[in-house]
């Protein structure tokens, strides 16, 4: 596994370190029950706060897709199984949304007011 930051990003790190897990879940390079690097690994790979790591581990275990456990470290969580297959159907969205000539921003917006 392999967590990628931009250091010239405006996003903050935390961010970019949680979306880049996310991503391999999505893609199905992490699936349930896969470990994740240890904080303190992740940090000193990445030349970053350990804190920035655990913020980014628990935004991960807020949205489920992680769970933190003493002594285990942080695991793929089982409900983070059907998101492969979600992926498909957002890339497949995404595809017909940009054939209709709706752009990324707009179609972001029209999903999250649909969940609202």
């Amino acid at each position: 596994m392999l967590i990628r930051i931009d250091a010239n990003s405006s996003r903050p790190l935390f961010e970019q370190v949680a979306a880049s897990v996310r991503a391999d879940i999505l893609t199905g390079a992490l699936a349930p029950g896969d470990r994740l690097p240890s904080a303190r690994e992740v940090a000193e790979s990445l030349d970053i706060n350990l804190h920035t790591v655990l913020h980014a581990y628990q935004q991960l275990r807020d949205e489920g897709l992680v769970d933190l456990r003493r002594g285990r470290g942080a695991v793929v969580a089982a409900s983070a199984a059907p998101l492969a297959e979600l992926a498909k159907e957002i890339r497949a969205l995404a595809t017909r949304a940009a054939e209709l000539g709706i752009s990324p921003t707009t179609l972001a917006s029209l999903v999250k007011e649909t969940i609202l």
